[in-house]
Formats: structure tokens, C-alpha cells, sequence
């Protein structure tokens, strides 16, 4: 295996090029030695932006074959890498092989999709209105409508997801899919993990001869480096998916540009699941224990994570609840991804502890890095006074909602925040209650299911992953499927544009 041990370089990709700073820093890994990468810099962010540009007026004008040919090349890069990535992910984020390597084969399969997406060219929603020059009393002109690329984009590498939404997750592909050049800021719980994806597009740039500047990766472990990228001229949107504060921080920022820039952030959720009661009368304590797998899996490092169910209150509330503490007693402790985020997760504990009408229903000790669950009780009338109970605890906390009837259910879901899911529980016979609920949660939530839990996300041309705020910054759009390339299009209009230049998609 001494063969299949990634070795970072630690320096910056900008236009083709391997770059160093003036400083560095040390990573963090959750097992073995830290490794050495040079910090960022203002001059080194402008360089990237300048160079993006300049490959925009080449890449942003490429043929779709052109483009699907680089997506699909990148995922054999990747693949060609294979070993080599698990062995740093795992290194620096602590998750296990099996996960990294479900979560490459989704890296792959999400270039491969958008590939296939682009080709087939729908995307572009064309139209066509003929010229009417005969039509009284004025006559139309010749118009054509489709979808055009925007321009260069910004990406910040998330911490939950080191492949799928990092520097080659689902933004970055998207954005390439569209025609965007792209900058990521690396995400400095995993540099290593971000510096070889990054190799895989290098190698895949120069085997289809593209322009370098289509892409470059600034390492950093200081806000200014992300601040400068946000707030760069040339920049014309930017992807994040990370924590409200730091998410709010940065949409804040390109709202306060001179020329402001749309903000697609995936920022928070507790992903509510509403128990209807002929469901919890009949599969209670089998609800229970798929709930605390799913509350529990990768110590609750899910943005869909769901963290509170909501129940009737009642002998079918009390078995539930008795089985989900039986479900969690035996999950032992989990590696965190970083020491802050392990931090953040024991700070939110106890605020949800603090909380008047909070009663502990399960409670361990966590040690370091380490996280254990948390499993509260409250009532609806609590619920609906503290907003604190609302705001997202990452990490293995549930929270139980004992409400005193189908209305106070109700009411909960119309008070609650924007969600990227919400869940129904529900049998044949709860029907008429669902029927109640679906028009508000659709109005909550981007995805509602039934019968399940929301924690994995498919990728796929009808997934939708945002929602209205908090969830996201932006609620018509999606950072997960096939949909998410038209955050970084918009609509052009050619109005008797004659063919000899008409973009020749319009042709």
C-alpha cells in the first residue's frame, strides 16, 4: 500500500500552473502526520478570476460535445486516481473507505450525468417566434431564446462531502457543464483531498487542450482569501454549501457589490419528519430505529439530516420515543470531520439543552473529535416559543415534538423555517391529515417524502436540494441533479440576429 499513499505538493493550481505562497499552513487530518500547503493570497485569487475570464471567451463558446467530452475525461482522471484519493480523504476527514469510495463513484457519475445532460440539449430551453413582417397592426420580428453561460464562478469546497461537494462536487461540475470557468476555494479541512481532484482536472485540461484558466484552486485557512473571491469583478455567482454564519457572511458580501451577484448557498435544516397516527400506531418503534440509523449515519454529518420528529402525544408518542432511545443506546462514538465542527456540535448540545421545556431523554459524553448522539423531548407549546429548537445542530441530536393534536401539528409546520426536506409518516388512513399537511410542507421544504428518511441524496434530473431560507439563499435553485446547471446560465434573446453569427445551438 506504501505505493498508493498520496504525498501533497501543497501549492496553489492557477491557470495551468502549480503555484507557492509567501506563508503556510499545517492541516489538521483526523489520522496520521499534517501536511505543509501554501496560504492563498488577494494576488493569487486575481490571477485565477483574470485567467477564468480569459478562458471564458474560448470555453464559454464551446460546443456541447466539446464540453461533455472534458466532464467525462475528468471522471476517468479521477478514476485513475482512485487509491490514491481514498487514501487522503480518509487520512484527512477520518470517513471510512467505504464511504469515499461511494461518494468518488458519485463524483464520477455526476460528471458522467451532466455529460449525457448537455448533449442532449435540452437544458438550453430554446424558443423560437418567427418573423411575422405581413402581421397588422405591427409587424414581429424574428426572436430566438435560449440559455447562455454567465461567466466565470466561484466555489467553496464543503466540509461534509470532501469529493461530492468540494473542489469537484456537484458546483463545480455544473458550472463546467454550463460553459463556466470555475475558482474554487479549498476547503482547509481537506487541501490534499481538494489539491489531487484538482490534478484529475489538470491532466483532463491538458489531454482535450482547453484553456487552463478554466479552472484553478486557491488553498487558504483565512477569510480574505474567500472574501477577495466573492467580492472579485469578474466573478458572476458563487456556490457554497457550508454553516449559516459563514454562508450569510458571503451572500451579505455579494449583495453589497456594486454589481451584485446571485448567492446559491446550502446553508441549514433540522429536516422535520411529521409521524400522522395511524403510521405510528402501527410501525412506531420501526420508525424509531430507522430513525437513529439515519440521525446517526457519518455522526449526523448530513445536511439532510433529519434532527426532529413530531409525534401526538399518547401512548403510541411513548413507545416511539422508548424504542429511539433503545435504537441509539449502543452507537458508540464517531469521528468528527474537524475539531471545530466536533466543537460547534458540543456547543449546540448545550444550547438545546439549556432551553426551557427541553427534557433529556438520552445523553453521553463526547470525547475530543469524537461525537456520541443526543436524543431531546419537548412539547409543541415549547417548540413554538423557543426559536432556538429550530436552528440546525450539526451532528447525531434528535429532537422529539410531542404535540397535543393534529391542529398543533399543523401549526408546527406553518412556523416552520425553510427546510431542504420534510417527511410524512404516514398509512392509507392518515390520508386526510397528509392532505392537511403536503400544501404547507411543499412550501417549507424543496423535497418532501414519504415513508422514508431524507439523509442520501439522489442525483438525478428531478432531485431538487435547496429550499426557501435558511435551507439555501436562493429557492428556485438546486446544488444536487440535472437542474442545477441553470444557476449559472441565464436567458439571452437574438432578435433578427442573422445565422452567420447566431450562437449555432439557435441554428
Amino acid at each position: 500500500m506504501a505505493d498508493k499513499i498520496f504525498k501533497p505538493h501543497g501549492k496553489h493550481l492557477i491557470a495551468g500552473e502549480w503555484l507557492v505562497g509567501d506563508t503556510q499552513f499545517s492541516s489538521n487530518p483526523a489520522v496520521g502526520s499534517a501536511d505543509n500547503y501554501y496560504s492563498g493570497s488577494v494576488e493569487l485569487v486575481d490571477k485565477a478570476v483574470v485567467a477564468a475570464e480569459e478562458a471564458f471567451l474560448s470555453y464559454g463558446y464551446s460546443s456541447r460535445v466539446e464540453r461533455a467530452k472534458f466532464l467525462n475525461c475528468i471522471a476517468d482522471e479521477i478514476e485513475k486516481r482512485a487509491e490514491f484519493i481514498t487514501d487522503i480523504g480518509s487520512r484527512e476527514t477520518g470517513l471510512p473507505t467505504v464511504r469515499l469510495e461511494g461518494e468518488r463513484g458519485r463524483t464520477m457519475g455526476q460528471l458522467r450525468l451532466f455529460a449525457s445532460h448537455i448533449e442532449a440539449g435540452d437544458y438550453l430551453d430554446r424558443r423560437f417566434d418567427e418573423a411575422l413582417p405581413d402581421r397588422a397592426p405591427l409587424p414581429r420580428p424574428d426572436l430566438r431564446m435560449m440559455q447562455r453561460p454567465i461567466g466565470p464562478v466561484a466555489v467553496f469546497g464543503a466540509s461534509n462531502f470532501p469529493l461530492a461537494f468540494s473542489a469537484l462536487g456537484g458546483d463545480t461540475a455544473s458550472a463546467l457543464a454550463a460553459g463556466c470557468p470555475v475558482v474554487v476555494k479549498a476547503h482547509n479541512a481537506h487541501p490534499g483531498t481538494c489539491e489531487i481532484m484538482s490534478e484529475a482536472i489538470h491532466a483532463a485540461i491538458k489531454i482535450c487542450d482547453i484553456h487552463p484558466g478554466v479552472f484553478s484552486l486557491v488553498q487558504g485557512d483565512n477569510r480574505a482569501i474567500g472574501q477577495a473571491l466573492v467580492q472579485h469583478p469578474l466573478i458572476n455567482a458563487v456556490g457554497f454549501t457550508g454553516s449559516l454564519g459563514g454562508g450569510r457572511a458571503l451572500f451579505d458580501l455579494c449583495a453589497a457589490r456594486s454589481n451584485p451577484i446571485p448567492f446559491f448557498g446550502e446553508l441549514g435544516s433540522v429536516n422535520p419528519m411529521f409521524l400522522l397516527p395511524n403510521s405510528l400506531n402501527a410501525r412506531g418503534e420501526s420508525i424509531a430505529a430507522g430513525w437513529a440509523g439515519s440521525l446517526t449515519m457519518g455522526a449526523g454529518q448530513f445536511c439532510t439530516n433529519p434532527g426532529v420528529s413530531i409525534v401526538i402525544e399518547g401512548a403510541d408518542a411513548e413507545a416511539f420515543t422508548k424504542a429511539a432511545v433503545a435504537a441509539l443506546e449502543p452507537v458508540g462514538g464517531q469521528l468528527m470531520l474537524t475539531e471545530g465542527i466536533a466543537d460547534a456540535y458540543q456547543a449546540g448540545n448545550k444550547t438545546i439543552a439549556a432551553v426551557k421545556g427541553i427534557q433529556e431523554l438520552f445523553t453521553s459524553t463526547c470525547d475530543l473529535r469524537e461525537a456520541k448522539p443526543y436524543l431531546y423531548a419537548t412539547t409543541g407549546d415549547a417548540w413554538l416559543e423557543n426559536e432556538a429548537l429550530n436552528e440546525e445542530v450539526f451532528g447525531p441530536l434528535g429532537i422529539i415534538i410531542s404535540v397535543k393534536d393534529a391542529e398543533q401539528m399543523i401549526e408546527i409546520a406553518r412556523q416552520l423555517n425553510g427546510q431542504l426536506t420534510c417527511t410524512l409518516h404516514m398509512d392509507d388512513s392518515d390520508t386526510q391529515l397528509a392532505k392537511k399537511l403536503l400544501p404547507i410542507l411543499e412550501r417549507k421544504a424543496g423535497r418532501v417524502l414519504a415513508n422514508g428518511f431524507p439523509t442520501g441524496v439522489e442525483v438525478s434530473d428531478t432531485m431538487v436540494h435547496g429550499g426557501p431560507y435558511p435551507a439555501s439563499t436562493n429557492f428556485g435553485a438546486t446544488s444536487v441533479g440535472t437542474m442545477s446547471i441553470r444557476r449559472f446560465m441565464r436567458p439571452v434573446c437574438y432578435q433578427n440576429i442573422s445565422a452567420d453569427i447566431l450562437p449555432s445551438d439557435l441554428l
